[in-house]
């Protein structure tokens, strides 16, 4: 893997079977947060989260802290880029934190709607696993509700089923 600054807070994860991949990751600035927040506020985006309670407000009087945490102080217990295609378009976001309840990394990938079914969850998620790896992270989860579709691209990029409960299924990837 080649990581190749190319603009302030844009970096290229490069592997050999990558090269031609049309989606990079991109440290946000507090002022590109606005996208993260139509991504939260959109019905179809979040309908995965619907046993969590939809949509998520993120009004721009907490960019500055949710920005601290997430990408000034992460602490390396935190990670978290957009999604960027080659046309500089923002299409969506990976991440990853420490929850210390579980001991354990989860993952996070999410694609704006109107970029879906495209492979850009898969390119975007392998982006994050070789993130992480590059960071000493040794194995990455994820807890996804029972019904969302998305367990199948987890399945598919070398997740596999820890176990399973009425609400949600735990997915592992040894990195």
């Amino acid at each position: 893997m080649v990581p190749k600054q190319t603009r302030k807070g844009r970096v290229d994860l490069l592997m050999k079977e990558e090269c031609k991949s049309p989606i990079t990751l991109y440290t946000p600035s507090l002022e590109d947060l606005w996208f993260r927040q139509k991504m939260m506020v959109d019905e179809e985006t979040m309908s995965y989260n619907h046993a969590w309670g939809g949509t998520i407000p993120f009004p721009k009087e907490v960019w500055q802290g949710w920005y601290d945490y997430w990408i000034v102080k992460h602490e390396n217990k935190r990670y978290y880029r957009y999604l960027m295609d080659s046309g500089d378009h923002f299409i969506g976001e990976v991440a990853y934190h420490f929850d210390s309840d579980k001991n354990i990394y989860l993952a996070d990938v999410l694609v704006y709607a109107p970029y879906r079914k495209m492979g850009y969850g898969s390119i975007g998620l392998n982006l994050l696993c070789d993130a992480a790896k590059q960071n000493g992270i040794k194995q990455l989860y994820d807890d996804i509700a029972i019904d969302n579709p998305s367990v199948t691209m987890f399945l598919k990029n070398g997740f596999v089923e820890e176990y399973r409960t009425s609400e949600f299924i735990m997915l592992k990837k040894e990195l």
